[in-house]
């Protein structure tokens, strides 16, 4: 069982920065994605970023590119998403989740097998 913890979140005014980490019990799995998910309020979970453990290809949603940038340092390291230029729609809990298998787009968070607890994000004057 692959267990998920995501941290980072917190308060933060528009225009701020903010580093979200996922740590997993095992990172070094091969043919797995990673991904990023949020759902604010009312609203579903939605699928702004993810990278794969193959060629590392990443994907951004619209609604974040430019602004947000998946990244991580190796095999066994966590997973970092820094998002800069935050607003207040950004205002969500975030989410780190896995799935096996090489993707190139993300998916919905349907197709994913494991999630961590989520982090709250508040983007606020």
């Amino acid at each position: 069982q692959l267990h998920l913890v995501e941290s980072g979140g917190g308060f933060v005014q528009p225009g701020g920065s903010l580093r979200l980490s996922c740590t997993a019990s095992e990172f070094t799995l091969n043919g797995l994605t990673v991904g990023w998910f949020r759902q604010a309020p009312g609203k579903e979970r939605e699928g702004i970023s993810c990278i794969n453990s193959g060629d590392g290809t990443t994907y951004y949603d619209d609604s974040v590119k430019g602004r947000f940038t998946i990244s991580r340092d190796n095999a066994k390291s966590p997973m970092y998403l820094q998002m800069s230029g935050l607003k207040p729609e950004d205002t969500a809990v975030y989410y780190c989740a896995v799935k096996r298998g090489i993707d190139y787009i993300i998916m919905g968070p349907r197709d994913y097998e494991y999630w961590g607890q989520g982090t709250q994000v508040t983007v606020s004057s």
